[in-house]
This record gives structure tokens, sequence and C-alpha cells, in this order.
């Protein structure tokens, strides 16, 4: 079984502004960089840079420049809100500094957002990933709730999904 994430790799329009990005306004550690003419795991010419990233826990952030690839393209069946990746702050203070800091950094922010479990803040990188910066609540037993629920909650969504129920609720424009 595995215990954590290695990495999570994503493509970055320059590597040089990600670095930038992740050392001064997000404040994590650049750690490793390669490049290499061949991907080593199927053997085709792409001339790029695997840059690293490096969070507390040991985990990383990695990213690759492709230069000789097209732009990426956005998904445009998938709302902007949906993919992302969320870091964890060990309390609401830290989450706060961070919105600062990004702020400071010139960087648009949303939040925090109460979502009862958590509050969290929004935001894009130079790539035009959207980060997220969240502290779970510690008090309230919500992570052993959330695990209860998770699978009925899981039924009813699958119940409703069967029948096609999306009609907003009363009051949304």
């Amino acid at each position: 079984m595995t215990h954590k994430f290695y990495h999570v790799a994503f493509r970055c329009k320059d590597a040089a502004e990600t670095v930038k990005f992740y050392t001064e306004a997000l404040g994590l550690r650049f750690t490793h960089a390669l490049t290499n003419d061949i991907v080593p795991s199927v053997k085709m010419f792409s001339p790029h840079i695997h840059i690293f990233f490096e969070l507390p826990d040991g985990s990383n952030m990695a990213f690759f420049e492709v230069p000789l690839s097209p732009p990426k393209e956005k998904d445009k069946n998938t709302p902007v809100w949906v993919d992302h990746t969320a870091f964890e702050v060990k309390s609401f203070d830290e989450l706060v500094g961070h919105k600062a800091r990004l702020e400071a950094h010139g960087i648009d922010v949303i939040g925090p957002i109460d979502h009862d479990f958590a509050h969290s803040i929004y935001f894009f990188d130079p790539n035009d990933l959207r980060l997220e910066v969240t502290w779970p609540h510690p008090e309230g037993g919500f992570a052993e709730k959330n695990q209860r629920e998770a699978m009925s909650i899981l039924q009813a969504w699958e119940e409703r999904k069967a029948k096609k129920d999306w009609t907003p609720p009363p009051g949304y424009n």
C-alpha cells in the first residue's frame, strides 16, 4: 500500500517563473532540477526541465517545462474550480498569513471561505493551476464524522444522478 505522495507533477509555462512563485510567494523549498532530451519512461525526444518543490512532510510538487510541445489548452468542459491542488496549514493564523504573503506578491486571493470543516483560500499560480491553502478545523470531530458519512453521501449522490435531479435550490438565481 502506498503511504504518501512522492510528488504530483504538472506542466509549467516557464520554469524560472514557476520557481520564483513557489519559493517566494508560497515559501516552498526548490530542491531538485533535471533536464533530458529523451523522456526515460517513453523513450521520446522531448527536451524538458523537471523541477521539484518540497513540502515540510517530504512530499513534492513537480513541474515540467516542455518547449517543443504545443501550449497547454484549458479543458472547456471542466469548471475552473474543479481541478486544483490543496495545501494544509496548521492554524487559522497561518492561513491568513499565507493570504497576506500572496497578496503582497500581487496575487488575487479568494477567501478565507468557511466550509464548516475547514477554512480555505484560493488562487492561481503562473501556470493557471488553481491552488488552495486550507486549515481543517481541529475541533468538532469532523474527520470521524466525514468518514462515517462518506458512503451514505456517495449512495445518495448515485440515486440523485440516476434520477437526473439537477434542480437548483429555491432562490438560486
